[in-house]
């Protein structure tokens, strides 16, 4: 995974007491999780954002003050930093916590913005967003993003939720968009490359090229368009090849699950069940 954006949010000066572990990243973004072990007796350091930083609390509390003010972030809250701007962190009450920590290139939140917020200059209002029900979803996919989906659904996880983070702040209602001709053709372009490379490991970069438009542009557009977003439907053609297989080859399913571009078993037999509402093996004895 290349990590670009927001190392030193995850790596301080408080590195003799703090871990962090890479969940995902790309060119213009990154998820950490991280863990944070200082207590009342650790002096906090200034430091600095060096990308829009949106940290999900997840375990323990600790002090926040920002260019936005004061706030004691606690589980489900969320810290919120904006680029460029100055911040310390104290466990004035305890030792230790742990987040996981979205960063964003600023051009990247930029563009995220300007439809969830109706402008491009939006920033954070506040140090925190406190913890409700809305975000925990986003959070918890987030969090298991490293571990299921690859790098599409990770991303497509992370945009919803800073997109969710931006309306909850600003208050702004979805820019409606029609889909044009031209964004039609490009599409186009994007859903046939899915469909001949379904069983290889694709990601947003990847795909948001091929359709000629910007990341964030492209996965709005297609879920317009297409009524999915390229994860769920990379998952449709897998889920669809690999049932037809079922019912028309004797090879074993692992062998199936594999060759349509599932990375372990476990993962193709919950997937298959959700979809189908049986096992693998039930529905090609079902026939």
């Amino acid at each position: 995974m290349e990590t670009v954006f927001g190392e030193r949010d995850t790596q301080t000066a408080h590195a003799a007491v703090s871990a962090t572990r890479q969940l995902a990243g790309g060119r213009s973004w990154s998820v950490h999780d991280y863990v944070c072990e200082a207590g009342p007796g650790d002096r906090p350091f200034e430091e600095r954002h060096d990308a829009v930083s949106i940290a999900a609390v997840v375990a323990g509390s600790f002090n926040y003050a920002s260019d936005k003010g004061k706030a004691l972030l606690h589980p489900g809250a969320l810290l919120l930093g904006n680029f460029g701007a100055c911040y310390e962190c104290g466990h004035n009450h305890g030792v230790g916590d742990r987040c996981i920590s979205v960063q964003l290139s600023p051009d990247y939140f930029a563009e995220i913005a300007a439809t969830a917020a109706g402008s491009s200059k939006f920033s954070f209002p506040a140090a925190m967003l406190p913890s409700g029900r809305e975000m925990l979803a986003h959070t918890v996919m987030l969090e298991a993003g490293g571990k299921n989906g690859g790098s599409l659904k990770t991303e497509e996880d992370l945009v919803g939720f800073v997109v969710a983070v931006v309306r909850a702040l600003s208050g702004a209602a979805a820019v409606a968009a029609r889909i044009s001709a031209h964004d039609s053709r490009r599409l186009s372009r994007a859903l046939r490359y899915i469909e001949g490379h379904s069983e290889h490991a694709l990601d947003l970069d990847q795909l948001a090229s091929i359709a000629a438009m910007s990341k964030f542009h492209f996965l709005r557009t297609f879920r317009r368009g297409v009524g999915m977003t390229p994860y769920q439907f990379l998952l449709s053609i897998r889920l669809r090849r690999a049932a037809l297989r079922l019912l028309t080859s004797p090879d074993a399913v692992s062998t199936i699950a594999f060759e349509t571009g599932f990375g372990d078993l476990s993962t193709f037999n919950s997937t298959f069940r959700a979809r189908f509402g049986m096992s693998p093996t039930a529905f090609r004895r079902a026939g």
